[in-house]
């Protein structure tokens, strides 16, 4: 799109230049031509990779402020290094519907903290706290405690600090220090692999996939789970994006295999450079997907 913007524009030029008649040769043309490449030369991009944990990237060359928030999708971009951020739900109830059972979940507050390690790799640990009310045809009970405790880290592997590209890796480890009825007291894991594309219009599309080993439902034995995250987003007035995505989830568990798939929405607001607050909604598609969950959540960065 630059390559063809810059095209369009020099054919304007000429054209303009064409309409007035030819402009007479000066030698005062050459200097202003090679001022602006000069210009062009102290703009390169600075070498950001002697930042690491205890030696922090300057805030003047801190990347744009970018969140795994609001929708389910995982971008690409890592925490500058030495700098932390924390991400959460101020605010997540998940409504879910299994025959005659009716799930209520909700989670106060559901944080993940962030500290850049190097230019393109981060650690995050993410532990929730979480209510289950159970209720409908069978006994009903809630029950409050701590979530399982996801410990990750981001890998990027191109696209960081600019481009129309970018990936990155990101394996994970679940501990199950949820009690049973909130968590299934397994260790798990997995691995995530976004990739973001810039369209045209200025939208930007996100593919996510995710393969996971997890604890079969009947067993110890471990299976397959794979996800697939299609989300495209869009600046819709100064620092407001809206976020629309399809999200689907294949579980091979031998007993209990089952399909989750969401059509899901958000709207987030930077309201400051390095803080941003929002708002979502995901809606289920098929049965075993919660029927509902909405949500509001907050991020900031130092």
């Amino acid at each position: 799109m630059r390559a063809v913007s810059s095209i369009a524009v020099s054919a304007m030029i000429a054209i303009l230049s064409m309409a007035n008649g030819p402009a007479p040769a000066a030698a005062d043309d050459q200097p202003i031509v090679k001022k602006a490449a000069k210009t062009r030369k102290d703009k390169a991009k600075p070498d950001k990779n002697q930042y690491w944990l205890l030696n922090p990237t300057p805030p003047d060359q801190m990347r744009t402020f970018n969140t795994d928030r609001p929708t389910k999708a995982n971008v690409p971009y890592t925490v500058d290094a030495g700098h932390f951020q924390y991400e959460t739900d101020l605010v997540n109830f998940t409504h879910q519907i299994s025959g005659g059972t009716r799930i209520d979940t909700l989670m106060v507050p559901n944080p993940t903290f962030k500290v850049g390690l190097t230019n393109n790799a981060d650690l995050e640990v993410n532990v929730p706290f979480a209510g289950v009310h159970t209720f409908g045809s069978g006994p009903s009970g809630t029950l409050w405690g701590v979530g399982d405790t996801f410990v990750r880290t981001k890998i990027n592997l191109w696209g960081n600090d600019g481009g129309d590209t970018a990936a990155a890796l990101i394996p994970y480890v679940k501990a199950a220090t949820a009690p049973i009825g909130i968590g299934n007291g397994a260790v798990e894991g997995g691995l995530i692999g976004p990739l973001a594309i810039t369209l045209p219009n200025s939208i930007t599309l996100l593919l996510v996939p995710e393969v996971d080993a997890l604890k079969n439902a009947a067993d110890n034995g471990r299976h397959g789970n794979y996800v697939l995250d299609v989300n495209l987003s869009k600046e819709v007035i100064k620092n407001v994006v809206a976020y629309v995505e399809l999200w689907s989830d294949y579980s091979a568990d031998p007993t209990q295999g089952v399909t989750l798939m969401s059509a899901d929405a958000a709207v987030q607001w930077l309201i400051l450079p390095n803080t941003q607050v929002d708002v979502g909604a995901n809606f289920g598609i098929t049965r075993a997907t919660p029927a509902v969950q909405v949500y509001t959540g907050l991020s900031q960065r130092f």
